[in-house]
């Protein structure tokens, strides 16, 4: 079914910014070699070097690009996509035609195949595999996965798995990742066919193997867009196949199950021990769980050790007390794992021990950073529950202490609040923590103070602007606390958004045009309010000249009515 196009010009600019945006303008004329099928279009973009580019559009996801470019190898919807995608805008009319012979093309295609007798298609193919090495190797794959000889089925799904020919300096980049996916993907597909031919024990074994061959190089492939973790949990997913059509041995399968789990390859494919219950069967679990309680007491701070061991003892249903050793073994530092001590134990209906293990979280914490967010909320709606207002405040204000920042402080106010001690001395010491960790800025910083985010939370706007003032205003800061202030106090505003004009008055693409536009109607509402339009009619008229070069700029202006 051939469809128009489901993207805009707007839709490029929003997927590539204002900056690569601009850039791809200036590659109309480099595209070539369009070709525009019924999802997808491709093209060739001359820049640095020659790049190949390819638009999809997709009914959930919307347009995505793809092109081999540093940037765009990246993830980035580059520049080069942006040119292809406005090129095709540029002749939207004629998509739908040229996507409708597209559809007929493939049609064609196939009706001719379907039309070649054995012998035509046969000669049709070997032609194909005497000049496409890649494919020859994948048909003798398929090929062997249903003839007799496993050794060559094992020699060419480890050949596939083998990064070398992809990592061209010594590291499979995201521009090779996909080609590598896209390769090593034949292997599930042929130890599934090991499976489905009745050679399932082979299957297992030569599963295994390719398992451990990508988990040996999984780390030094940039897998960004997770093919290659697909491929990884294929590969888990066909040894599990195998296994159920060949019931190995049990013990055996536990032990390798479990040196697998406690290796860090497993870390690529999730594999789930009790995935492999009517496999293992009671023998095998057996084993499994006395690998695991070993490795466990051998390690008891692994994280691997720790999540096998939990996972044994929620499945069989061990009680509370089983789990609370485990976590017990190796407390966070910040008190997260008092905290899942404390779930675990509330869960079970004992919430005196589930109180006393978060609190003592809050003791035992040594974090520099102060405790877990997440354990001091459980905390205070425990103590609020119990009308314990006092301890959720002292909870919040050191939390505020440890980890200054306007969420805690927001909590605070609240808690002290409810408990009728904000408007005194707890609010003032709680600005003089904040002022305390302020770090005066030289007006153009990347990060404001948590201080002057305090201040205008609390609409003490003149605290505030005295704070900013004192240099613990960034940039944001400054714009948020002018907007605030411009109806009683227009001329500090104005002076404000003039300070930041400055600066994009140097500067190009069309965000800044259309800050800069923001800007100046908010300085023009300030002279609005002081009676001097005047003097803004003049400054703009000067502005306009010296950016009259400028011409996107002039146009945004002119929408603006600037």
């Amino acid at each position: 079914m051939t469809h128009a196009l489901g993207f805009t010009e707007k839709d490029l600019r929003r997927l590539a910014g204002a900056r690569s945006f601009e850039r791809g303008l200036g590659y109309l004329s480099a595209v070539s070699r369009l070709e525009i099928g019924d999802e997808a279009i491709s093209a060739t973009v001359d820049g640095t070097d020659t790049y190949e580019v390819q638009l999809t559009e997709d009914e959930d996801s919307g347009l995505t690009g793809w092109c081999d470019c540093p940037y765009g190898r990246e993830g980035n919807f580059c520049k080069h996509c942006v040119a292809v995608g406005l090129t095709v805008l540029r002749q939207a009319e004629s998509v739908p035609q040229q996507r409708s012979a597209a559809v007929s093309r493939t049609r064609l295609l196939d009706g001719w195949l379907e039309s070649l007798t054995r012998e035509e298609l046969l000669a049709l193919v070997r032609e194909q595999l005497a000049d496409d090495r890649d494919l020859r190797r994948r048909m003798e794959l398929r090929a062997a996965a249903v003839g007799e000889d496993t050794g060559i089925v094992r020699e060419r799904i480890l050949s596939l798995l083998d990064t070398r020919p992809f990592a061209r300096y010594g590291y499979v980049e995201y521009a090779d990742a996909h080609a590598y996916g896209r390769q090593a993907a034949e292997a599930v597909t042929a130890l599934r066919a090991l499976t489905a031919s009745s050679r399932s024990a082979d299957a297992v074994e030569v599963a295994r193997e390719a398992f451990q061959a990508l988990g040996r190089t999984y780390g030094e492939i940039d897998d960004s867009d997770g093919l290659i973790g697909e491929v990884a949990t294929g590969l888990a997913e066909a040894h599990l196949e195998a296994c159920l059509a060949a019931r190995p041995d049990p013990v055996e399968t536990a032990e390798w199950l479990v040196r697998c789990l406690l290796d860090e390859v497993n870390d690529m494919a999730d594999i789930d021990l009790f995935d492999y219950r009517e496999v293992l069967g009671d023998p095998g679990l057996a084993r499994a769980r006395t690998l695991v309680v070993a490795a466990w007491r051998a390690n008891p701070k692994g994280w691997a050790e720790k999540h096998l061991m939990e996972r044994f003892l929620k499945t069989e249903g061990e009680s509370v007390d089983a789990l609370v050793e485990v976590h017990a073994a190796d407390l966070a530092p910040n008190g997260h794992t008092h905290l899942v001590i404390a779930t675990e134990l509330e869960a079970a209906g004992r919430t005196g021990e589930a109180l006393q293990w978060a609190e003592r979280g809050l003791q035992e914490t040594v974090s520099e950073w102060g405790p877990h967010d997440d354990l001091v909320a459980f905390l205070c709606e425990r103590y609020e529950r119990a009308h314990r207002l006092a301890d959720v405040v002292a909870a919040r204000r050191n939390l505020l202490r440890a980890r200054p920042s306007l969420a805690a402080y927001r909590h605070l106010r609240t808690a002290a609040r409810a408990a009728g001690t904000w408007e005194g001395a707890e609010r003032a010491d709680a600005l003089q923590v904040l002022r305390a960790v302020a770090q005066p800025k030289n007006g153009r910083g990347c990060y404001g103070s948590v201080l002057v985010d305090a201040l205008m939370d609390d609409n003490d706007l003149r605290a505030a602007w005295q704070a900013a003032t004192d240099g613990h205003a960034d940039q944001r800061q400054w714009l948020a606390l002018a907007d605030r202030i411009r109806d009683p106090q227009p001329a500090d505003a104005l002076n404000v958004y003039l300070r930041w004009i400055e600066p994009l008055r140097k500067q190009t693409g069309a965000t800044t045009y259309e800050r800069l536009a923001e800007l100046l109607l908010s300085a023009r509402a300030c002279h609005h309010a002081l009676g001097s339009e005047a003097e803004f009619a003049t400054y703009l008229a000067a502005l306009r000249t010296d950016q009259k070069r400028k011409r996107k700029l002039m146009a945004i202006l002119d929408q603006h009515g600037l």
